[in-house]
């Protein structure tokens, strides 16, 4: 029989049992095994993917994460369900980044240039637990070394003057002539240009729009200028590039509404549309396959560059007036670029609208954003970053179209997006700054 703990004791004998508990935690991590993932011979690259499996993975990952014992344990199960969710929606890092099969994304890379230089991750509470998380010197320098190689290879920069895209001028010319016909839609009244009007920044510049069977849309328009750019097309990014949207536009019921079969019956009863595609796809005839082809090649023509704050970045320090200019500073200073970053400020990664407090107080269907096609609960609210290119012709913003104004849409980035409160002097310099993203080049193409 155990004999009695005196009374006096126990007290240290409590301490003693929730002391041994309690350094049992973070011990107890210490053994986790971590395999590397990297797959390919880069010894830079799979240094740092070591270094993130490490000390990320169980945060910012979605298959990668190995929780210890007590994550399910009654009290600690709600705080760190509520940190992992919270990681995951600030920042997913996806598995096939970690083994070299895709590469990270500019914003990806903004983000890590971010936590390093802020030294915040991981943060204390999880160092707390997990005693080898922490950063060494040579993670640090690391990781360091690779982000700054990869920023100069992307950072914010002007859009270039030659058409990297290399478009084919007969698919062009054809695909120009299907973006303005009314014949792709199911009554007929409806063009691919009567939501993205060139005369309009590339947009309609109205909430939402109507759609050829009178119905309104649920989300706002984007602009086709520089949409060749966008890591995916729609807010949800349900198309993965040009061709593939131009392909659900005429189907969709709330766009052109048209049945892609009576399509491509009128079309080839067209003599002129017959020598078009003749000469563009001389082996594939008028199909619904190159008819979306060739106005995504048109669609890859819809640059713009050589705004003054392209004339900028390429080097002239005058091109911008001292207002401009601290509201470019303050675009940085508020991390802005952290998201709108590469040629287009914008359109190459999706996130949370409403990140530092919720932004939405009602559910609408347009509100649910890439939820509805990954049917993952993190995607809910998240959309794809629009370009802040030509802004100040694409109002309404959002994908709501709720922001009227670039003063106002502003205002709600920083309430919602950053938390970073902005006076209205400061506000306004950063709109003097977004308005030097309108190109010269827009005047010249819709007089044409």
């Amino acid at each position: 029989m155990v004999p009695p703990i005196p009374e006096r004791v126990r007290p240290f004998v409590i301490a003693g049992i929730l002391f041994a508990l309690a350094i049992s935690l973070p011990i107890s991590n210490l053994f986790i095994q971590r395999q590397s993932l990297a797959s390919n011979n880069n010894a830079e690259f799979k240094a740092v993917s070591d270094i993130l499996v490490a000390k990320c993975a169980d945060c910012h990952t979605k298959d990668l994460a190995q929780y210890p014992l007590y994550y399910d344990f009654p009290i600690a199960s709600s705080i760190a369900h509520e940190n992992v969710r919270n990681a995951q929606s600030s920042f997913l890092i996806d598995k096939k980044k970690l083994s070299g099969e895709i590469p990270f994304s500019e914003s990806d890379v903004e983000r890590l240039s971010r936590a390093m230089a802020k030294g915040d991750m991981p943060p204390a509470q999880y160092i707390a637990l997990h005693w080898d998380s922490a950063l060494n010197e040579k993670e640090q320098r690391t990781l360091s070394k690779w982000i700054d190689k990869r920023l100069k290879e992307f950072d914010i920069r002007p859009i270039p003057t030659e058409n990297f895209f290399h478009p084919n001028p007969e698919k062009v010319a054809l695909g120009e002539k299907l973006f303005n016909d009314k014949m792709l839609s199911a009554s007929q009244s409806k063009s691919c240009a009567s939501c993205h009007s060139l005369e309009k920044g590339g947009a309609d510049q109205v909430q939402f729009s109507i759609g050829d069977n009178g119905q309104k849309s649920a989300l706002n328009t984007p602009t086709v200028f520089n949409a060749a750019y966008n890591i995916a097309q729609y807010w949800n990014g349900r198309a993965a590039n040009l061709k593939e949207q131009a392909l659900e536009a005429v189907s969709n019921p709330h766009e052109m509404n048209a049945d892609w079969n009576e399509v491509c019956s009128r079309l080839r009863n067209n003599e002129t549309y017959q020598k078009l595609f003749l000469h563009a796809y001389p082996n594939g005839g008028i199909t619904a396959a190159n008819v979306s082809d060739a106005i995504a090649e048109y669609e890859h023509t819809l640059l713009t560059p050589g705004s003054k704050f392209d004339q900028f970045l390429a080097g002239d320090k005058e091109a911008l007036s001292p207002e401009e200019l601290e509201g470019y500073q303050l675009f940085k200073k508020q991390e802005c670029f952290v998201c709108h970053t590469g040629p287009n400020l914008g359109g190459i990664s999706f996130e949370k609208l409403g990140k530092t407090k919720d932004y939405f107080t009602t559910e609408m269907p347009g509100n649910r954003g890439r939820i509805d096609l990954s049917h993952r609960k993190e995607d809910l609210h998240v959309f794809k970053v629009p370009s802040l290119r030509n802004i100040e012709l694409t109002a309404p913003y959002l994908h709501d179209g709720s922001a009227k104004t670039l003063p106002e849409v502003v205002q709600i980035m920083s309430e919602y997006q950053t938390d970073k409160s902005m006076t209205k002097e400061e506000i306004e310099k950063v709109v003097a700054f977004l308005r030097t993203l309108t190109s010269s080049s827009l005047s010249t193409r819709t007089k044409s």
